[in-house]
């Protein structure tokens, strides 16, 4: 894509596309962004591209009469949103900043996905990538947008990115190591069903050339299938049978060797040692055994996946407001030998709650709900074939603040209090770490 002299166009203005705009201006395309918004509404810094010479279009109308030759869609929107379907009728690229990342990157890239536990493994392969190199470029979902350094990224450099369905969905190219964690059902608020979710997934591994490598989940059926539609290229599977990479007699394996014990992983819950497996089936090679322990003994963990905040009064708080699907709040509850006081609730996805029901009756013995999904669970629950009256107890509160401090009231000496929503947070943040974040500061103030 070469944008010299270009009319480009690019949908949404939150801070990720500030540096898609920049970069683009640098290549001297005549730029427009457009945003929902009001224009009284934005921020300052976003009318200051007027300035650069973008032009702004905001409000209710801020998709009409797209007719630049290149369009920059938010991962959030659907390709085939009817004014970027017809502008693309009349002749438009539609692209976005993760594809023209891809384009230009000159590094070795490694890219994460999965419905659960790619934010985790793409952190354990970044880090173990630095500790062999010294130097890691992150991005993607995590860490900050990564297209503004591909000017200074070298052919012996290594990029990773853990990489959602959104950004996947109209990708045309593949990293050279991808890895797929686990598949289900997710985002389908987004999604018109469970197989287009599934084949946004796989553009991560379709377009893949050369040398390269796909790190599937064996234990997982819908990730598993995919191993046959693997055209170039080894698919090595984890958490599989002996002779890839597995678990036996207390220890991680990578063919016959003995990686690392998983009582080493400081990080809890059985669902972190299937992280290690999968950053080990995608790295192990590269950067050797030593690097792996050493990070397992160090670690202890990403901000908002099982964050311990505080111990008061012998309670202990932890915050895991990354788990909005119910099966990540499933492994997170899982992580616990005791049953827990947990806070659930957000906004709903399209996603049943029938599973979470089951996961708050066998590993909550206590269950606060929260945010405006709070009565939809709550009548899950007390239809779920395993709910007994007053197992688990059962409170609503609609504030969130309220919400926690009632959580901390129905503790006691030795409980686990913990935030593990299994819903997104856009009912009332703007993302999980503002959720999470605000979690914190109410329990440091208790």
């Amino acid at each position: 894509m070469n944008f010299n002299g270009k009319r480009v166009t690019v949908i949404g203005l939150g801070i990720s596309n500030m540096p898609l705009i920049d970069y683009l201006l640098n290549e001297g395309a005549v730029v427009s962004a457009r945003d929902r918004k009001e224009y009284a509404l934005l921020s300052d810094d976003v009318r200051a591209l007027e300035n650069k010479g973008v032009k702004l279009i905001c409000g209710e109308g801020y998709l009409d009469g797209i007719n630049e030759e290149y369009i920059f869609r938010t991962p959030g929107m659907r390709y085939d949103t009817k004014e970027l379907a017809d502008a693309v009728a009349k002749g438009s690229v539609l692209t976005s900043e993760m594809e023209l990342f891809f384009e230009r990157c000159p590094a070795h890239m490694i890219a994460v996905t999965g419905s659960d536990g790619k934010t985790t493994t793409t952190t354990l392969i970044s880090k173990m990538i630095e500790k062999k190199f010294g130097h890691v470029y992150v991005g993607g979902n995590i860490g900050a947008p990564l297209l503004p350094f591909v000017g200074e990224m070298t052919a012996d450099d290594w990029a990773v990115l853990e990489l959602s369905s959104f950004q996947l969905h109209t990708m045309k190219k593949s990293p050279h190591i991808a890895v797929i964690t686990n598949l289900s059902p997710n985002h389908l608020d987004y999604h018109r069903d469970m197989q287009e979710y599934v084949d946004a997934k796989k553009n991560i591994f379709l377009h893949m050339t050369g040398d390269t490598k796909l790190v599937l989940n064996y234990n997982n059926a819908p990730t598993r299938e995919l191993e046959a539609e693997k055209a170039e290229g080894p698919a090595v599977t984890f958490f599989a049978k002996e002779g890839e990479v597995y678990e036996k007699d207390g220890a991680i394996y990578y063919g016959d060797e003995r990686i690392v014990d998983t009582a080493d992983i400081l990080i809890p819950g059985h669902h972190n040692v299937e992280n290690y497996m999968a950053a080990i089936a995608a790295v192990y090679p590269i950067v050797g055994k030593e690097i792996i322990v050493d990070l397992a003994k160090t670690f202890g963990g990403v901000e908002h996946r099982i964050e311990l905040v505080r111990v008061k009064d012998g309670v202990r708080y932890y915050n895991s407001s990354i788990d909005s699907s119910p099966s990540r709040t499933a492994a997170a509850l899982a992580s616990f030998e005791e049953k827990v006081i947990a806070i659930c609730g957000g906004k709903d996805k399209g996603v049943p709650f029938d599973g979470l029901a089951v996961t708050l009756c066998q590993r909550a013995k206590k269950v606060v709900l929260t945010g405006a999904t709070r009565e939809t669970i709550y009548n899950t629950l007390l239809n779920c074939p395993e709910y007994k009256e007053g197992c688990p107890e059962i409170k609503v509160e609609p504030d969130f603040e309220a919400a926690v401090r009632l959580a901390s009231s129905i503790a006691s000496e030795g409980d686990v209090v913990i935030l593990s929503p299994g819903c997104t947070s856009f009912d009332a943040f703007p993302n999980f770490m503002a959720r999470g974040n605000k979690f914190k500061e109410i329990v440091r103030s208790l």
